[in-house]
């Protein structure tokens, strides 16, 4: 796979998540982080914004928001998922095979 295409994939499951988190619980703070981060690396994932880092800065700025709230809630669903789900990106990304 390419890192466009899982820059896709991971976009839609950040959607997701932030609907599921606004549908279950009412959190509006997710759904419009999920947009907003979705957004921005849509612009990567369709080259309006050439530089190839950029959605990877965005991915790790994910990671730090994720493993903030993961170790305030202690519950892994969904920011332990959302966690490893964007290390994966991140990584998946990166590897050369």
């Amino acid at each position: 796979m390419n890192p466009t295409t899982i820059l896709w994939i991971y976009i839609v499951l950040l959607v997701v998540g932030g609907l599921i988190g606004f549908l279950k619980a009412g959190s509006k703070i997710s759904l419009i982080t999920a947009v907003t981060a979705a957004a921005l690396l849509s612009l990567c994932a369709a080259r309006v914004i050439f530089q190839y880092y950029v959605a990877d800065i965005i991915l790790a700025g994910l990671l730090v928001v994720f493993g903030w709230r993961l170790t305030e809630t202690k519950k892994f669903m969904p920011n332990g998922l959302m966690l490893i789900l964007t290390l994966a990106a991140l990584a998946l990304r990166n590897i050369r095979f």
